[in-house]
């Protein structure tokens, strides 16, 4: 059962989507010189931007996190640091409201079948 699809439009009448685009890390190619250049897919929809909870904070005390953070659901599935797969952070952009910017994704906080919550962390303004 998808409760985030079920809630989606209340939420969205107290706290307003936003329009938002993903980069999502499919790894890296390696150039001439042998240097890495990450690749990436273009995913856009509707982002829910709220503060980090107490629990969320709990969850990602261990990250030493600095600067803005900030937790993110939207459908979809998004990673933080994939090594096995050699995947790095997937990122964020928002380009409306008070949180304008690029947000790297640091941790996820849940996933689920079709949606999921992430814990970012401001990268530029």
């Amino acid at each position: 059962m998808n409760l985030h699809g079920i809630v989606h439009s209340a939420i969205g009448a107290v706290n307003p989507h936003v329009a938002a685009t993903m980069k999502v890390s499919t790894g890296s190619i390696t150039n001439p010189d042998g240097s890495r250049t990450p690749t990436y897919t273009i995913v856009t929809g509707d982002a829910q931007v709220q503060p980090l909870t107490f629990k969320d904070l709990t969850q990602v005390d261990g990250l030493n996190l600095n600067g803005s953070a900030r937790a993110i659901y939207f459908f979809g599935v998004f990673n933080g640091v994939v090594r096995p797969a050699q995947k790095g952070g997937d990122t964020i952009a928002l380009t409306d409201g008070p949180n304008v910017g690029t947000w790297l994704i640091v941790q996820v906080l849940e996933q689920w079948s079709g949606w999921c919550k992430v814990a970012v962390v401001l990268q530029n303004s």
